[in-house]
């Protein structure tokens, strides 16, 4: 091993006339422990893939770094008061002189550490550009701010076909010409590709920080067992649900494991369906409800909001508030990933308020419970008990009404709800004796002419949380002028961590950043005090493998065209709706960028 290392045997040439083959794998995070059995497990697999190419006359690019920013450092320099730079140099030497006395094939003058300035430096410019961009989907692909801004100097957003904020008001040219820099930047920040939003997360008071839902279990931090509680915060957010149809139908060009390309696809869950709006019967208010299954309305009998719903506080009847409050209370102490697994645990509290069924005006209750989330569809539903399992449990424990409305004339069992989607309608007025398909039909047709609803497509997947209350994190390149977020120039990146006092947050409970005094964009303005997440170092690294000393642009064009694709990958399953989602909607977006 020492001779390899001294004569750089395995030190790629991107001047060659030979094929190329890339083998990548997962880059570990280096803790104080060192490597676990997990990791040679698939490094040792790798290796020998790539000897084995390399005997075969290819150009073998293996390289390895470091995924160094991270909570456990943070939590290690709170304990300890050691500065988590320190701790992250001594862990990686530990690593390296591990894998070196492994014996493995990695070419170490590629190596990277996201947590060098000169690494994060490029994650800064990542975000900037994400920060200039807003999705066009005439074009179907990410464009440059200012031709948006062109857009809205000439017609104002009427004709704009980009997702934004639900709330962003309809403006024409003249209105636009007439804001001030700061009305105008507001209405930008909804329609940029990195956006601020009011988000629900896993928050962790003992840890300070928002943790992300696989660092979260039974309503307590993986590191250190501490309570977490759901939690409405400004955070800053990538929209990645603009590419989900793309990162949908791309799958299918992706030489993975069918059961990885299907994890992808359950998690990005396109449906298509209906918004259908449920008015209060004693309040000017509308709730709007995704469903799939129009055809099963007349079996709706009531409604349930999540307890983030944005209604609740002007639906609820005053004497329901403490009741109401308390439960909410409690459910923020559940991960959003318990709220999906405890389908046996049924719980809700009562409005105290009903609506109207638009299509039979029947009165019906409107209830609060955590088995309905936030992000999906509008964080409300249309309970239909007779034929969803949920809603049959729930209506049984609060003893609301149960009809069905499918048969498929055998007899229909009282003790269970009909989940089939095959069968013809019954108890349905007009649609009796319809099958499922000419009643959703007709009932779609009925609600998009009364203008009760409108047809649509939703995704499970949300848009990412991309702010973490951290210290160790790489910096957001974002300064604050009159509350108003600004993208700091190119030129002057990277964004340097400073030094703090302390690793802890703040007594007004802001980021550790937040102790920086001096720490100011021009002396005088405000840094953003958030940390970016551990994932976003992580999900470029492949691409900075490639030309990982280069500090005068991304990446060099040639380099990019010889190596292109990774050939193989190694890392685990697990990280399927995660890291490899995650890569694969920068990757794409760095290619809008061409």
């Amino acid at each position: 091993a020492t001779y390899w290392e001294k004569n750089e045997i395995f030190k790629v040439l991107n001047k060659t006339d030979k094929p190329k083959f890339y083998v990548l794998d997962m880059f570990p995070y280096p803790s104080g422990a060192g490597l676990h059995v997990g990791h040679p497990l698939g490094y040792i697999g790798s290796d020998i893939y790539a000897r084995y190419m390399r005997l075969l006359g290819y150009n073998v690019l293996h390289p390895m770094g470091f995924d160094s920013f991270g909570l456990p450092a943070e939590q290690y320099a709170i304990l300890t008061g050691e500065h988590p730079s320190k701790t992250t140099k001594k862990n990686i030497q530990k690593y390296k002189q591990q894998l070196k006395s492994l014996g493995l094939s990695f070419d170490w003058s590629k190596e990277l550490r996201t947590s060098d300035p000169n690494y994060y430096k490029w994650t800064q410019w990542i975000f900037s550009k994400l920060f200039n961009s807003y999705y066009c989907y005439i074009d179907d692909k990410a464009l440059p701010i200012s031709k948006l801004i062109e857009k809205f100097k000439r017609n104002g957003n009427a004709q704009v076909k980009s997702p934004c904020n639900d709330k962003t008001p309809l403006f024409n040219a003249e209105k636009w010409n007439n804001w001030n820099e700061q009305e105008q930047q507001i209405i930008l920040l909804n329609y940029r590709l990195a956006y601020l939003s009011d988000s629900i997360v896993n928050w962790c008071p003992e840890l300070g920080t928002v943790l992300a839902n696989d660092e979260v279990s039974d309503g307590l931090s993986i590191r250190g067992g501490h309570p977490v509680y759901q939690k409405k915060m400004k955070q800053w957010c990538l929209r990645i649900s603009a590419y989900s149809d793309r990162l949908l139908s791309d799958l299918d060009s992706l030489e993975w494991p069918s059961s990885l390309k299907e994890q992808q696809k359950n998690w990005i869950g396109k449906s298509y369906g209906l918004i259908i709006n449920f008015k209060c019967s004693e309040k000017n208010i509308n709730i709007p409800v995704f469903t799939t299954r129009p055809d099963t309305i007349f079996g709706v009998t009531f409604l349930v909001l999540s307890p983030e719903h944005n209604e609740i506080e002007n639906i609820i009847r005053s004497n329901n508030k403490t009741k109401i409050k308390k439960y909410i209370e409690k459910s923020r102490k559940k991960s959003e990933r318990e709220k999906i697994a405890n389908i046996n645990e049924v719980s809700g509290v009562f409005s105290g308020t009903y609506a109207i069924n638009p299509i039979n005006n029947k009165k019906i209750p409107i209830w609060i419970s955590d088995y309905v989330l936030a992000g999906y569809g509008s964080g409300a539903i249309m309970a239909v008990p007779g034929h969803d399992s949920r809603d049959f449990k729930f209506a049984k424990k609060f003893n609301i009404e149960i009809k069905k409305v499918i048969s498929n004339n055998k007899e229909l069992n009282s003790e269970q709800p009909y989940i089939l989607k095959e069968g013809f309608l019954i108890n349905s007025e007009y649609l009796n004796n319809l099958n499922i398909k000419e009643a959703s039909k007709q009932i779609t047709n009925i609600i998009e002419s009364k203008k009760y609803g409108y047809t649509t497509i939703n995704y499970k997947m949300r848009d990412a949380i991309f702010s973490r209350q951290r210290y160790w994190g790489e910096p957001f390149p974002i300064y604050y002028k009159n509350k108003v977020p600004y993208i700091i120039n190119e030129t002057e990146l990277p964004v340097k961590l400073p030094e703090v006092e302390s690793y802890l947050p703040t007594n007004e409970g802001e980021p550790p950043l937040a102790r920086a005094e001096k720490w100011k964009y021009q002396g005088k303005y405000d840094l953003e005090y958030s940390t970016m997440p551990g994932w976003a170092g992580s999900s470029w690294y492949f691409i900075r493998y490639i030309d990982p000393n280069n500090q005068h642009e991304f990446i060099n064009t040639k380099l990019l065209n010889y190596w292109q694709n990774v050939d193989l990958y190694i890392g685990g399953s697990e990280h399927a709706t995660g890291h490899l989602i995650y890569s694969r909607f920068w990757t794409k977006f760095l290619y809008d960028l061409e």
